[in-house]
C-alpha cells in the first residue's frame, strides 16, 4: 500500500494528465497546429512518467530497505560484508531511482553471500 500523501500526489498528477488529454482531443478535433499537438503529447507523456516514477521509487525504496535490514540482521559482525552493508545503509536516503534498483541487486547478492557464510559456520 502506498502512503496517503504519495497516493494523493499521484492522483493529482493523473487528474492533470486527464485534463491535458481532454485538451489534446479538442486540439485534434479543432485541427490545431501539429507542433502544438506534439508539445501537448509530450506534456502528457512527461506527466505520466513522473507519476509512474514516483510510485516505482516508493516500491523499490521499501524493497531495498527491507533487504538492507535482512542483510544487516544476518551478518553476525564477521561476515566480510559489514562495510558494504553499512555503506548502503548510510547512503540509502540519497539514492535516486536508478541507484535504488542497482543497490537492491547489490544488497541481494550480499544477503545471499551472508546466508552462505552463516550456513557454512553453523
Amino acid at each position: 500500500m502506498l502512503p496517503k500523501d504519495l497516493t494523493q500526489d499521484i492522483k493529482t498528477r493523473l487528474s492533470t494528465i486527464k485534463g491535458q488529454t481532454e485538451g489534446l482531443i479538442k486540439m485534434l478535433d479543432n485541427e490545431e497546429d501539429l507542433e502544438k499537438i506534439i508539445i501537448q503529447f509530450k506534456s502528457v507523456n512527461n506527466g505520466l512518467d513522473k507519476a509512474y516514477n514516483l510510485m516505482l521509487d516508493e516500491v523499490y525504496r521499501k524493497a531495498l530497505a527491507i533487504k538492507i535490514v535482512e542483510a544487516a540482521d544476518a551478518c553476525p559482525g564477521n561476515c566480510g560484508n559489514e562495510e558494504k552493508i553499512d555503506f548502503i545503509k548510510s547512503q540509502f536516503p540519497k539514492f535516486k531511482l536508478d541507484e535504488i534498483v542497482n543497490k537492491f541487486k547489490e544488497i541481494a547478492k550480499i544477503a545471499e553471500t551472508v546466508k552462505q557464510h552463516n550456513e557454512k559456520n553453523t
